[in-house]
């Protein structure tokens, strides 16, 4: 089993930045890949951005379209945490964020269904 803990979130006024993180413990060697997803009240969960690493180096990072050149995800050194830089935050940015982690061998990173196991959320709310 793996454990995900998320920090970071708040409340931010529209344009500003926050950096949130996401430490894992547990058994982490079976995992390689590391990602955001965002849920709006009433809305489905979805898909921010993802990264994957090989023997420790970080190889692979993707982002949703609404995000791409504002946020950045990025894996300490030590590779137990994933961090999300957000930056230009807009009011649509609102909602919990999780972190969630997939096993070794998992595809399409981008969708929830691939990840295996999830972090209980940090909210995020962003005032226009």
């Amino acid at each position: 089993q793996v454990q995900l803990v998320e920090s970071g979130g708040g409340l931010v006024q529209a344009g500003g930045s926050l950096r949130l993180s996401c430490t894992a413990s547990g058994r982490t060697v079976t995992t390689n890949s590391m990602g955001w997803f965002r849920q709006a009240p009433g809305k489905e969960r979805e898909f921010v951005a993802t990264t994957r690493w090989k023997s420790g180096r970080t190889y692979y990072a993707d982002y949703a379209d609404s995000v791409q050149g504002r946020f950045i995800i990025s894996r300490d050194n030590a590779g137990s945490a994933v961090n999300l830089r957000i930056n230009s935050l807009e009011p649509e940015d609102t909602g919990v964020y999780y972190c969630a982690a997939a096993l070794y061998g998992r595809r399409s990173l981008d969708q929830v269904n691939s990840y295996d196991y999830w972090g209980q959320g940090t909210q995020v709310t962003v005032s226009s």
